[in-house]
């Protein structure tokens, strides 16, 4: 089997996506740039970079947020192009899970390591997972669920295409069936510059001119890139065919590792095509390996021209894509397959740039024989050779044969039918831009199949859908974008019956061949007996429905065309309703009838009308109740039909009928005349036809009455009858269509009700029913019935359900024509937050003093800081600030924080910081190394400041033991943790969580326990707390200044050793004489807290009071009243702030809803403070 390339993604200088890098390409741009995105003007290298390194759809690929700041970039950014180049394959990533698809990455250097492992060592999350290189192979395969072979190459700038090599031998000898094969590279510190640099490879003014007689180096760049093979079998897109793939090595080279050996190359090249067997000389364009080095370029042009220059009848064409984009080392061989894909799908070879004269003393361009393609050339895309060089020496040749299949007609379809595209996205702007991609663009039938393909099946993660129906000639498009929870809904088909009947109502949907077959199938079966069905579906004389056994036979044909056209996309109920006549097609879809049976049925039915004496009749719909409808009927008029509360269907003679509607058309009450072709069905003028109808349908349907479960109704008494006598009554008596929508047991809630009949004759009465289902219509009278049907596919889509949309449509032959468009560039994604990217001026700052540091409570590492709430507000603790300084005193001396004891004195706190609702606390640390002065900024505004110090001998700083010891007062420690905080919480402090660390507390609040929980902002702040619970007034206090706060981290590690519970409690103590705080290995000196206002409660104010309750019985004791005696003694008993309560209903129970227990408990529960509710019923 041949291996071809079926998809590609990836993002390069200055281009987010193939299409855009296309169109860089094409017009020339270069793609180096000298900013300072990456580092500091101070160090002038210019780089190819790529854009939103920060960006990175976490959710998507279940991903946490700690877990995602610690991987790097390049790790993320190929999980989403991996995703990208799949579905670009028209493979829905689904398809994959569990099959043998191997991953191969070339990688080389992974400039975020040494950030992780020797700068950000504290940062939680796993660190050792998420620079490792085995891991950016080993984490796709884990996400889409691939078995195969996944490992990553490094072979410097030759990895991608070792690793395309790798994975094309593994398709080969039967490892793996398809393959992911990757590139990346990043450029984040400039030390990798100075040292490629220092290896004299590097261009200085950062100009990659390969080829050109001024050739002074590279440039280095970024790329992210994936390519997606398969066999060429399976592949519904060819990009190109993988011909053959060969590597070798230069081994020893006197002139040292480094140098490129053109001997080696030759004879890789040599070997390459004598074992392909595939003649040099056939090749048209070689996109070499091009760094545009003094030695590199003249090296590789020599090896070229010696293989493939012989007797070569015209020049070889030859370029370089880094002359546009530089140099990506381990990506690099990808972006010479992408720019080799954009010649294959436009039939231009995108242009070298920085060319302007060949390298001199180069005797294949001195002669001739290779020419430098400098402009946009066309050509006839067939054998493309690739060269990619290691700087170790480790060489690769790939050889790629074109898609020799071209566009027909432009990929425009050879009918009028619209196409219906339906597609899902991360989010709705995601589904709104691929929507205005297809939309923007002529119709492609190839195009469009490889998205019916990918989005056939439910895409886990996508939160939105949408839909477009786009035609050829038309210039508007249908549209529709929905969010879709990912709850799948039961649906069910609903027949309607007589009245949904009109001229050409079938006309429109014959385009479709499922439905035009079984059109053809009816007709068959009833042109024995007269009937053209053709005619009657076509027609365009209203006329032709004055027959009873048209308007039958009509609905009928048009209901069984339908069901076999939603079959036909794998669209089938889990119920089905039916109403009137239509109840025919509900025995067709469960199975108990054949569609001969149903045909034959509706046939007959209409034979023994016509051939029965009965009045000239009517129908109407009313606007009336049936109370209001029966006291106001005529004698002579039916009611036959309530179809809710406030419509009414009424039957009996012509005349009656429309003197009836008249005079409620005069008194505004709405009614609506159904075309009943004269005959007044249900009514009790069809008596007379009762016999003949029965012994009818006695010859053509079973005897035996057995209803199948997906069959709802039926909707008149069935006790005891066969189908002929349940369909004789079900014509001449009433339907119950109300009563049976209004069981308890009626399935329809929560459903996708489609109304299978040529009108949407059902969709009001079905709204007004009930709200909590998905109505949805395939046809409407006279309108545009090819696309009123797509919409309506289209809305099921949207709800949940995968219409096979490719079946409606001509066969599309894979693989697609070359010039398909890509697909990868229109997918985008849900990049509303911002990851972690090391970054070289951040490091800057770090070694300087300075640190930037963003907060978020989504940030494993803080999350514990949304139980800080005072007066309402989520604030960042004081204790949380000394932390941040701490840890950057640590981050300077490259010590671990709990390795070191600090000292903090005469620290202010200017101001409270709040944590916004959205987005992330942006704060500024900045430490003098010479003073230990420190500021924390945020904005322009200093926040907090202080003075900290590494303490050698902490013990030094602190009070002495015997001036402690001399004021200690011995006192019981009589406030539980629940006392405590509902003290607190009257004060204001809604402390929640680790910052419920007071385990117990005297009366005075100077002395008390702290729960340790290996974390020194909670504890901290507990010893805080303790200080605002001694304060004899309940003021809202907050921390605004520390004279000197002592950390002994030995100390208080040889505390927690010498604690032998499970519980790790620390005694805290309050010297208030000596304002001191002590506390394990703590000690906090002269806090000052000051009193701030409180903001107004929203609360009502709750009053308590203890009071003795006897335990007698009394002669009457409200239910309210009980609830509370009973709940309060509870709580008093057991001490939670946890309830939970089970209400339970039995099925025999009459109850209402005013009698149930459960909101008097949760009254009760809501005024007691702390207590938090949860109390579900159960029925």
């Amino acid at each position: 089997d041949e291996i071809v390339i079926s998809g590609i993604a990836g993002r390069f200088p200055e281009s987010d996506n193939i299409k855009h890098l296309r169109e860089n390409l094409l017009n020339k741009i270069d793609l180096g740039s000298n900013d300072n995105r990456r580092w500091n003007h101070e160090i002038p290298h210019r780089t190819g970079k790529i854009n939103n390194l920060e960006k990175f759809d976490a959710e998507y690929f279940n991903v946490s947020f700690n877990e995602a700041a610690v991987i790097d970039p390049m790790g993320r950014m190929l999980l989403e192009h991996t995703y990208e180049a799949i579905v670009d394959a028209g493979v829905n990533p689904k398809d994959l899970r569990g099959t043998k698809t191997g991953v191969f990455i070339g990688a080389c250097f992974s400039e975020s390591e040494g950030n992780w492992f020797y700068e950000k060592v504290q940062v939680s999350g796993p660190v050792i997972l998420g620079c490792s290189k085995a891991m950016f192979a080993n984490r796709i395969s884990h996400w889409f669920g691939l078995t195969g072979p996944s490992y990553s190459t490094d072979t410097a700038c030759s990895s991608s295409l070792f690793a395309l090599e790798h994975a094309y031998k593994s398709m080969r000898s039967g490892n793996c069936d398809a393959a992911i094969v990757g590139g990346a590279n990043l450029c984040l510190h400039p030390n990798s510059a100075l040292l490629f640099a220092r290896l004299g490879v590097l261009a200085l003014d950062g100009i990659c001119r390969s080829f050109d007689e001024n050739a002074s180096g590279y440039m280095r760049s970024e790329t992210i890139s994936i390519i997606f093979l398969q066999k060429a079998k399976r592949a519904k897109r060819i990009y190109a065919t993988v011909v053959y793939a060969k590597t070798n090595c230069d081994g020893f080279k006197e002139q040292g590792i480094t140098f490129p050996s053109s001997e080696m190359q030759g004879v890789l090249l040599q070997e390459f095509y004598d074992e392909c067997g595939i003649s040099p000389s056939t090749i048209d364009f070689i996109e070499a390996h091009g760094t545009g080095t003094k030695v590199g370029d003249p090296e590789e042009i020599n090896a070229i021209d010696k293989v493939f220059c012989k007797d070569r009848q015209t020049p070889l064409l030859i370029g370089s894509v880094k002359s546009n984009l530089g140099h990506s080392e381990a990506a690099a061989g990808l972006c010479q397959i992408a720019k080799v894909i954009m010649a294959i799908q436009t039939s231009i070879i995108p242009p070298n740039i920085n060319f302007t004269q060949p390298r001199k003393g180069v005797k294949a361009f001195d002669e001739g024989r290779i020419c430098v393609v400098n402009t946009a050339t066309q050509w006839k895309p067939g054998f493309v050779g690739i060269n990619s060089f290691g700087f170790g020496g480790a060489n690769c040749h790939i050889l790629l044969q074109s898609n020799l299949k071209q566009k027909v007609n432009g990929g425009a379809p050879n009918d009028d039918l619209p196409r219906l595209v339906i597609v899902s996205g991360r989010t709705e702007q995601a589904v709104d831009l691929l929507l205005n991609e297809i939309e923007n663009q002529p119709i492609d039938v190839e195009y469009v199949r490889l998205l019916h393909d990918i989005y056939a099946d439910d895409i886990q993660g996508h939160a939105y859908r949408g839909y477009a129906i786009i035609e050829s000639k038309v210039f508007t498009t249908i549209r529709e974008i929905h969010y879709y929870s990912g709850k799948k809904k039961p649906i069910c088909f609903m027949f309607s019956g007589i009245g949904s009947q009109w001229s050409g109502m079938g006309e429109a949907l014959l385009q479709f061949p499922a439905f035009y077959k079984t059109i053809e199938k009816c007709d068959i079966i009833l042109r024995t007996r007269g009937m053209c069905i053709m005619n009657i579906l076509t027609n365009k004389h209203e006329i032709i429905f004055n027959n009873i056994l048209n308007s039958l036979v009509g609905i009928t044909v048009m209901q069984i065309g339908l069901i076999e056209l939603l079959k036909s996309v794998n669209i089938v109920p889990n119920h089905v309703i039916g109403h009137s006549i239509g109840e025919l097609c509900c025995g067709y879809v469960t199975g108990n009838f054949t569609m001969e049976q149903v045909l034959l049925s509706s046939y007959y039915i209409g034979l023994a009308l016509n051939e029965t004496k009965i009045i000239h009749g009517a129908m109407a719909d009313i606007g009336l109740s049936y109370e209001n409808a029966k006291n106001i009927c005529p004698l002579d008029i039916d009611i036959i039909s309530v179809k809710n509360q406030n419509t009414c269907t009424i039957s009996g003679p012509k005349k009656s009928v429309t003197t009836f509607i008249t005079k409620l058309q005069d008194n505004n009450i709405f009614t609506k005349e159904i075309n009943c072709s004269n005959i007044p069905l249900h009514s009790r003028y069809l008596a007379s036809a009762r016999a003949t109808i029965l012994a009818y349908l006695n010859r053509i349907i079973p005897n035996n009455m057995k209803h199948s479960l997906m069959w709802q109704g039926p909707f008149c008494e069935t006790r005891g009858l066969s189908y002929a006598e349940y369909f004789t009554n079900n014509l001449l008596g009433s339907v119950l269509f109300e009563e049976t929508a209004k069981t308890e047991n009626w399935v329809f809630k929560n459903s996708i009700i489609v109304e299978i009949a040529p009108d949407k004759i059902f969709q009001s009465v079905m709204k007004e029913l009930t709200d909590t289902t998905i109505n949805i219509a395939l046809l409407q009278r006279h309108e545009d019935n090819v696309k009123v049907f797509l919409q309506g596919l289209g809305k099921m889509y949207n709800n949940g359900l995968q219409p096979q949309l490719a079946n409606l449509y001509p066969t599309v032959q894979f693989p697609v024509s070359r010039g398909t468009p890509m697909i990868s560039p229109s997918i985008k994604w849900n990049h509303s937050e911002d990851r972690y990217v090391m970054s070289f001026k951040t490091k800057q700052k770090i070694t300087s003093g300075e640190r930037s540091i963003d907060i978020t409570l989504k940030d494993e590492a803080f999350d514990y800081m949304s139980g800080h709430v005072i007066d309402g507000r989520n604030l960042l603790p004081a204790t949380g600030y000394l932390l941040l300084v701490w840890d950057t005193i640590s981050l300077l001396k490259g010590q671990w924080l709990n390795d070191i004891s600090i000292v903090f004195e005469n620290v202010k706190f200017l101001r409270a910081t709040h944590f916004p609702k959205q987005g992330n606390l942006d704060l500024t640390i900045m430490v003098q190394k010479g003073t230990g002065n420190f500021e924390i900024i945020e904005g322009d505004n200093a926040i907090v400041t202080g003075a900290a110090h590494i303490a050698s001998e902490p013990v030094k700083e602190k009070i002495s033991n015997h001036f402690l010891l001399e004021n200690c007062e011995d006192e019981e420690e009589v406030m539980t943790i629940r006392d405590i905080y509902k003290e607190l919480k009257l004060r204001g402090y809604q402390y929640a969580n680790l910052f419920r660390g007071l385990k117990s507390s005297s009366a005075t609040g100077k002395r008390g326990h702290i729960d340790w929980t290996n974390n020194w902002v909670t504890f901290i702040d507990a010893m805080l707390q303790i200080k605002i619970l001694g304060i004899d007034m309940r003021n809202l206090y907050v921390p605004t200044e520390i004279q000197k706060l002592v950390i002994d981290t030995k100390l208080h590690a040889q505390c927690i050793q010498n604690i032998t519970t499970e519980e790790k409690q620390f005694p805290v103590r309050v010297y208030k004489d000596m304002e001191t705080i002590v506390s394990g290995g703590v000690e906090i000196r002269g806090v000052k807290a000051t009193s701030i206002f409180r903001r107004k409660p929203t609360a009502s104010p709750v009053l308590e009071e203890y009071r003795f309750v006897a335990h007698r019985d009394q002669a009457e004791v409200s239910l309210q009243e009980s609830i509370i005696l009973s709940t309060h003694l509870a709580l008093e008993y057991h001490q939670m702030t946890k309830v939970n309560i089970i209400e339970l209903i039995e099925d025999d129970d009459e109850i209402t809803t005013e009698e149930l227990a459960s909101p008097l408990f949760l009254e009760v529960l809501n005024n007691l403070p702390l207590i938090k509710p949860n109390i579900n019923l159960i029925t």
